[in-house]
């Protein structure tokens, strides 16, 4: 989960469809925070296809003559989950820092096959570097003294196992771009869906729509030492694949109803971008 980029100051268009949707999307707000429950498929910032992106719907709070609110940090296009904005300029710095500092709690929920790891709780320790394929960035385990190389941690521990699948529940320790799923294909157990780094597409004849990752809760560090845990339940397309394999998602945990589950404009995914 990397922290955001500056985004472009330019304000966006947006129907009356995409601010019912991204509005449908919050799960907490003050004076000073907005978190929201991201589906999978809608990149936070810089798509490349002519789907907006999260950055750009946030233009549906910007008040008259005052900014939108600003991303704290990101998720990869195709995770769901909790994702952090600032409503305010003083809030925006002060949550920055706090992301830099490494202040931030995070936990995910993952699928990984072909089972539970072993052992079933530890510590992944394994530096990692960027690497271009064309129009593509991967990253790759590498040295930790290689050229690039960034040090990368997680924590994980299993909640649920079957013969071949595995809940896993999982803490990122530094945010690296693709660090949970590298760092898990790099112990033999990749994220179910994970076409980029050899997860399943098909795991006992249920087909895997999407990429199994899905940021579960956020814990923000506020002031005078305060501390503030935003969660986002599970949406129901990964609900259902647990259902499914046999899979129980920890008790507290409630899962968006099909009902209630976030749909692009239109019907459908959010595109390509």
């Amino acid at each position: 989960m990397a922290r955001a980029e500056k985004a472009p100051a330019r304000e966006i268009q947006l129907s009356a469809d995409e601010i019912a949707w991204v509005r449908s999307m919050v799960i907490y707000e003050d004076a000073d925070l907005l978190a929201l429950n991201k589906p999978s498929g809608l990149s936070s910032q810089g798509g490349r296809g002519q789907v907006h992106t999260l950055d750009e719907l946030l233009f549906a709070f910007a008040k008259p003559g005052k900014a939108r609110p600003r991303l704290i940090h990101r998720l990869d296009r195709d995770t769901s989950g909790v994702i952090l904005t600032a409503k305010t300029k003083p809030a925006a710095s002060a949550l920055g820092k706090a992301m830099m500092a490494r202040r931030f709690g995070k936990t995910y929920l993952a699928v990984v096959t072909p089972g539970p790891p072993e052992p079933r709780e530890g510590l992944i320790d394994q530096a990692m570097r960027r690497e271009e394929v064309g129009r593509e960035a991967y990253m790759r385990i590498c040295a930790a003294d290689a050229p690039g190389a960034e040090s990368a941690q997680s924590r994980y521990r299993t909640l649920s196992s079957v013969k071949g699948a595995a809940l896993l529940e999982l803490t990122p320790k530094t945010g690296r771009m693709h660090q949970l799923r590298v760092h898990l294909a790099s112990i033999g157990r990749p994220i179910a869906g994970d076409v980029r780094y050899g997860g399943a597409l098909v795991l006992g004849g249920q087909p895997i729509p999407r990429l199994m990752l899905h940021a579960q809760a956020l814990d923000v560090p506020l002031a005078a030492g305060a501390r503030l845990k935003i969660q986002a339940p599970p949406p129901a397309d990964m609900a259902q694949v647990c259902e499914a394999l046999g899979l129980v998602l920890p008790q507290g945990i409630e899962s968006l109803s099909p009902a209630g589950a976030q749909s692009a404009p239109g019907g459908g995914r959010p595109g390509p971008a």
